[in-house]
């Protein structure tokens, strides 16, 4: 009678709905934003100024049917679903390479093609990466098995894809893990001088690595040059001002910001926004992400503290790391704003650990 009345409470409780509404508003903002900047683009490419926002419904449309139904997917199934969805992921990593089905872009292989649905496995293994991780820390956190995690997708994804941005994403918040899970502070002295010979090898061996970190020393040293792209997305921010041009009066979306509507779009908001609609962004980034450490807080099993603090931590370490890059606060890097960019993966993904996090706030009280 006791289990019944516990299980009766279980079903009557509800999602944190402010995770939630402060989801949808993120989508539906990326949604206009995708629209709004991608349209001279959807024109050069595709002779079509709505191709980008249609592709981007779809993916949103998946991405919200994903969440609702992992918003009811009991997450503690995912202790037994943790290493089968890694491995999985990490051969889709692997199979960018094979002739056929990787796609190349941009001097790098990091895209799948399935008919005509194009994937990208970094994004999938950030989140799956997580799943692995909170499963393999929930009893005992071991040094040796996060290495080889870390090291086996940071060498395909840096090294082979040519991809550091979601390198930088996927070992931070893996190390978040490994910390909030109950590492040792001092394995920080073990890992600081690995990481750092790590990153001075891909810099020094990387011609266009190097010149990122020269563009980020130096903005504007060379406008037509190595350093166009960040100079282009700062031009944008400083000509929005306080208040920004207005919705739909970007000038900079006019082919003049490589990758506008994806890794770039936050030079368009703060263009159009201002300085005060980046503001009011940003605080609603961080309201939402104040409520996930808040539903990681409240969890009552160490599995599901560890696996929201690991989501909650990767989406927001992936939200500094693209306006800190796009403010100049650190070097140009190819990582997508979550929610808001345009990618299909990316936005699936992020949704996916949206309802991981709503299933856990559903079975933990959060007030």
């Amino acid at each position: 009678m006791k289990y019944k009345k516990n299980n009766l409470q279980f079903q009557n409780r509800s999602f944190d709905f402010s995770i939630l509404f402060t989801t949808i508003i993120l989508v539906v903002f990326g949604l206009l934003m995708v629209y709004d900047a991608s349209a001279v683009q959807g024109l050069r490419d595709a002779k079509d100024s709505l191709y980008y926002i249609r592709q981007q419904l779809i993916w949103a449309g998946l991405g919200i049917g994903s969440m609702i139904f992992f918003a009811s997917f009991n997450y503690k199934k995912f202790k037994t679903l943790a290493l089968p969805l890694f491995v999985f992921s990490f051969i889709m990593l692997l199979a960018v390479f094979i002739p056929g089905f990787g796609v190349a872009g941009g001097g790098a292989h990091r895209w799948l093609k399935f008919g005509g649905i194009t994937v990208q496995p970094a994004e999938i293994i950030k989140l799956t990466g997580v799943i692995f991780l909170a499963a393999l820390f929930e009893k005992k956190v071991r040094l040796l098995p996060f290495l080889v995690v870390v090291s086996a997708v940071s060498l395909v994804t840096a090294v082979f894809q040519k991809d550091l941005g979601s390198t930088i994403v996927f070992a931070a918040t893996g190390a978040a893990v490994y910390f909030t899970a109950g590492g040792p502070i001092w394995h920080f002295a073990l890992l600081i001088p690995a990481v750092v010979v790590a990153f001075f090898l891909l810099v020094s061996t990387s011609a266009y690595r190097s010149k990122r970190i020269l563009a980020f020393l130096d903005p504007f040293s060379d406008p037509q040059g190595f350093t166009y792209h960040i100079s282009q997305v700062l031009i944008a921010l400083g000509s929005g001002g306080l208040f920004g041009l207005g919705l739909g009066h970007s000038r900079q979306k006019f082919s003049y910001i490589p990758e506008v509507s994806t890794d770039s779009i936050f030079g368009i908001a703060g263009e159009e926004l201002g300085f005060f609609g980046c503001v009011v962004l940003i605080g609603i980034f961080v309201f939402l992400l104040l409520r996930c450490f808040k539903v990681a807080s409240n969890c009552g099993d160490n599995f599901g503290k560890i696996l929201a603090l690991g989501l909650t931590s990767w989406l927001g370490i992936q939200t500094i790391i693209n306006l800190s890059s796009m403010t100049s606060l650190m070097p140009l890097t190819g990582v997508p704003l979550p929610f808001i960019s345009y990618g299909g993966s990316a936005l699936v993904v992020n949704l996916t650990a949206m309802g991981i996090l709503l299933n856990i706030s559903r079975q933990n009280s959060v007030s």
